[in-house]
């Protein structure tokens, strides 16, 4: 399923419409280089190398990285335009636009999901308030 919601992503912000022109511009990405696989593995010979105590210390740092990561993206997504850009997203695709919202797929998508196929307007709404409600 997330894979359906990664495709439909996809072809729905792979380009947008200007509004002056008419004319579809390309959605700037940005491409991320892959890691060396030299130093990939070079890390992964040392983690193993490290004591059982150590493992545990390195996947609690990395943990907390990883929640320090998400706070700060959601902290972000405060810009109007960001909320905007979601706010239209949720008229026209609610689930699409409480995926953007959350980063990840969780219960108030599937909740979305399900809202929007018994009828288009409460999940709309249940989008709207989700998005808008933190403002």
């Amino acid at each position: 399923m997330r894979s359906i919601v990664l495709v439909l992503m996809a072809a729905g912000l792979l380009f947008v419409s200007s509004p002056v022109s008419g004319t579809v511009l390309p959605v700037s990405t940005t491409t991320h280089a892959e890691p060396d696989p030299a130093k990939v593995k070079a890390a992964m010979e040392e983690f193993r190398s490290l004591s059982r105590k150590e493992k545990r210390m390195k996947l609690k740092e990395v943990r907390k990285e990883i929640r320090q990561y998400k706070e700060a993206r959601k902290a972000g997504r405060e810009a109007d335009t960001d909320t905007l850009l979601l706010v239209i997203l949720a008229i026209l695709l609610p689930p699409l636009a409480v995926y953007l919202y959350e980063g990840e797929i969780n219960n108030r998508f599937w909740i979305s999901v399900i809202l929007t196929l018994l009828a288009w307007v409460p999940g709309i709404v249940y989008a709207l308030v989700l998005i808008l409600g933190n403002h």
